[in-house]
């Protein structure tokens, strides 16, 4: 038996994406000329697909940053947080962190998929119960694997399901409730103040996972919890630089007052290489920016409300209501394809988007829209939006 025989299936579905134009899962862009913009094929296109949601991968204020580093830190650290491989920079960065979040400690990781794995890691254990929101990232699915714990499943962004889950709850069992902020397929907002009142009526405990929440949402930019003004209720935050941050690397936050020790009780801390220089001085210096200008966050809600209300307008079917992610659907998968490969033909990247990586088996053309966007690239891409429609109502008649 061949060992890659398990994935015949999965292979399968691949080459008939293929035979339908462009490999969806590897585009190349050839030449990134801005936040918003690159060379994809030979053709000029508009990102609509990135996560950049604050635009600051071309942030001067972070290139510089970065390229300090480099010259006076080198290129790696060569090591764990726990051997050689913390610097200064990474306790400045979890200092700057935990102030703006008004948290008593934040950890940095290398990645937010590591962000997800380690705290959820160190902070359940097989005698302890997590409670997790049936959509959530896979990154959290697999954290829960790791850790050993007992998993119980709720329906998407329901609190009364989570209340009879917890109910069912044992003496003596620590349980761990853990939700996204925005919910990164569908665009959906998860209802934060309602599971918080949810877990304090059980005595439980809240993680929310806010990587595409953070910068956008709330008056300064922390996130889904902090828009619901719920901060205070939720025990633990994880987030990502490689949204709105324009980085690589996570965090995770909390003010419980025994946090820390997670510094060497999570496995994925403790044995991976931390984040190189560069990464983490051009987060400090993002950072920085979305602490000292709102102004960006009033952007994104600008372009998202033209671009939502844009599609609306054409006749596609949206999943949520309006948010920096507006995921539209696609009637099969065949369909999905053939769209994402007309849209690319067309100047516009999106993010082609099938099951199992969606919620309830949906195909979706998933766009997400950044401060960076200019009103008159978003009419761009509602105009190439239009021809995809009259093309797609032509193919039904």
């Amino acid at each position: 038996m061949d060992i890659f025989d398990k994935y015949a299936q999965i292979a399968g579905r691949h080459d008939k994406v293929l035979e339908l134009g462009t490999d969806p899962f590897g585009v190349r862009l050839d030449e990134i000329l801005s936040a918003t913009e690159a060379r994809v094929d030979g053709r000029h296109t508009i990102l609509v697909g990135t996560n950049n949601y604050l635009g600051l991968t071309f942030d001067e204020g972070a290139i510089e940053a970065a390229v300090e580093a480099v010259r006076t830190q080198g290129t790696g650290t060569t090591g764990s947080r726990i051997a050689n491989g913390t610097y200064a920079l990474h306790r400045q960065l979890e200092e700057e962190f935990a102030q703006f979040l008004g948290r008593r400690s934040c950890m940095v990781f290398t990645t937010g998929y590591q962000a997800n794995l380690g705290m959820i890691v160190g902070l359940a254990g097989p005698r302890d119960v997590i409670y997790l929101d049936a959509d959530s990232h896979a990154s959290i699915y697999d954290g829960c694997r790791l850790s050993g714990a007992k998993v119980v499943r709720f329906r998407h962004n329901d609190p009364e399901d989570l209340d009879r889950r917890l109910a069912r709850q044992q003496e003596g069992e620590a349980a761990l409730v853990i939700v996204e902020g925005l919910y990164s397929m569908l665009g959906d907002v998860a209802p934060i103040a309602e599971f918080a009142e949810v877990k304090k009526k059980h005595g439980a405990w809240l993680m929310v996972d806010e990587a595409h929440s953070f910068g956008v949402f709330g008056e300064r930019g922390r996130g889904v919890a902090e828009a619901q003004g719920v901060e205070e209720d939720v025990d633990f935050v994880v987030g990502t630089f490689s949204k709105s941050l324009g980085g690589i690397g996570g965090f995770g936050a909390s003010s419980h007052p025994r946090f820390d020790v997670l510094r060497y009780c999570s496995r994925p801390y403790m044995f991976t290489a931390s984040p190189n220089p560069a990464s983490i001085a051009s987060v400090r210096a993002a950072l920085a920016r979305i602490d000292c200008e709102p102004g960006l966050r009033g952007q994104i809600w600008a372009n998202a409300r033209q671009l939502h209300e844009g599609l609306a307008g054409l006749g596609f079917d949206l999943c949520s209501p309006m948010s920096p992610v507006i995921a539209v659907k696609m009637p099969d998968e065949g369909t999905a394809v053939w769209a994402w490969n007309r849209l690319l033909e067309l100047g516009v990247y999106v993010n082609l988007a099938v099951p199992p990586g969606t919620p309830n088996g949906v195909c979706l053309l998933r766009c997400s829209v950044s401060a960076a966007h200019r009103s008159q690239q978003i009419e761009e891409v509602l105009g190439r939006f239009g021809q995809l429609a009259q093309e797609l109502a032509a193919a039904r008649a």
